[in-house]
């Protein structure tokens, strides 16, 4: 869905009005103001999103000019750090509407990785390994944080709700913020003996290997997401997903554009007036092109559905075989003769280089 129609402003819009259009409605729309009500609540995530596609210029940018890659549900990974109700603090400061956000364990970090492929394993799909160096669940402690034989204990600050509450006044009027506890950073509880392996934070960093399936159709600058396959989270939280991004190293004669593969053939000049046939590199298999008498450079044979597969779709673009003629930088005398001959045959009018230069015109001007 187009975040510019959800947020109600043009594309001409500044950001500026971008913010402000989210503001307005993320007033009227926040779950809290809307109790039970489901449809405020999905159309709250609508607009969130929205905001998250196009509130920050690079981010519109990239919008603007790929569309959504990464779609419009759910929330942003490494390069989004909100999820909704962080976007709302971002602009109203904590829990601005007084529900609670609760404490327990957090949600870890999300990660990056990077996979280099092949253009034929983007085109047709792979299982890939992919090694990488992130945090893990302590194995002492099974992640808990607690030396053997100890438990955590209820934050005595905040009563184990992992939060504390403030009472602000604004132009909204009088305004309910939640903060985490300081004492035990927003987990509800202590650790009164940490475990000696992890010093009580319940992950150690690691390296884990992790096999990735990539869908056939992908291209470079692409992400996918593995949904809780990142960084293990201190304490028993949740882990957090790795998104891995797609580098596909150049091929020795195809050129990706879109769905098309496009490969580029230069041959002789002889070959392109009398005809010829080209053995083509394909990712499928060799294509014999026919290229018939009389054919000018630049010209582009199209061969349908040798190209590469629709991504999440049905299929396949096409090849492109663009000829380049290749004229001769240098001819010995008899060849030049022989080219003479052939112009002269076709009735075409000839100038050669000096023929007819300054000195050329001077000698003749005074015999």
């Amino acid at each position: 869905m187009d975040p510019y129609a959800l947020l109600g402003v043009g594309r001409d819009a500044t950001q500026d009005d971008i913010k402000r259009a989210y503001r307005r409605l993320a007033r009227e729309l926040h779950p809290d103001a809307n109790p039970g009500d489901a449809a405020a609540e999905e159309r709250f995530k609508e607009i969130t999103r929205a905001y998250e596609l196009i509130g920050d210029p690079e981010k519109r940018r990239r919008y603007d000019t790929f569309g959504d890659t990464g779609g419009m549900g759910g929330a942003g990974g490494p390069g989004d750090p909100f999820g909704f109700g962080d976007i709302f603090e971002a602009f109203f400061g904590g829990d601005a509407f007084g529900g609670r956000r609760g404490g327990g364990p957090a949600r870890a970090p999300d990660a990056e990785a990077v996979l280099d492929l092949d253009l034929a394993e983007a085109a047709f799909g792979v299982t890939k390994r992919v090694e990488i160096d992130l945090m893990t669940a302590c194995e002492e402690c099974s992640g808990s944080g607690c030396a053997p034989g100890t438990h955590p204990e209820r934050c005595a600050d905040c009563g184990g709700a992992g939060e504390v509450r403030q009472v602000r006044r604004s132009i909204l009027g009088q305004i309910v913020t939640a903060a985490p506890c300081a004492r035990c950073s927003g987990l509800g509880s202590t650790v009164p003996s940490p475990c000696p392996h992890c010093r009580g934070a319940g992950t150690v960093r690691g390296t884990r290997t992790l096999e990735v399936e990539v869908p056939r159709g992908i291209d470079g600058g692409q992400r996918l997401r593995l949904t809780g396959r990142g960084p293990a989270a201190p304490r028993g939280g949740a882990p957090g997903d790795l998104y891995v991004t797609v580098r596909v190293r150049p091929h020795p004669t195809l050129r990706r554009e879109g769905n098309d593969l496009v490969q580029v053939c230069r041959i002789p000049m002889a070959s392109a007036a009398l005809g010829t046939v080209l053995t083509i590199t394909t990712l499928d298999d060799d294509l014999e092109l026919e290229v018939p008498p009389g054919t000018q450079h630049g010209t582009v044979f199209r061969e349908r559905g040798r190209g590469v597969p629709v991504l999440q779709g049905r299929g396949r673009g096409d090849l492109l075989v663009q000829v380049e003629v290749e004229v001769p930088q240098r001819l010995s005398a008899e060849e030049a003769d022989l080219l003479r001959e052939f112009a002269a045959r076709r009735g075409e009018e000839t100038t050669e280089v000096g023929e007819h230069g300054f000195l050329s015109r001077l000698r003749s001007a005074f015999g």
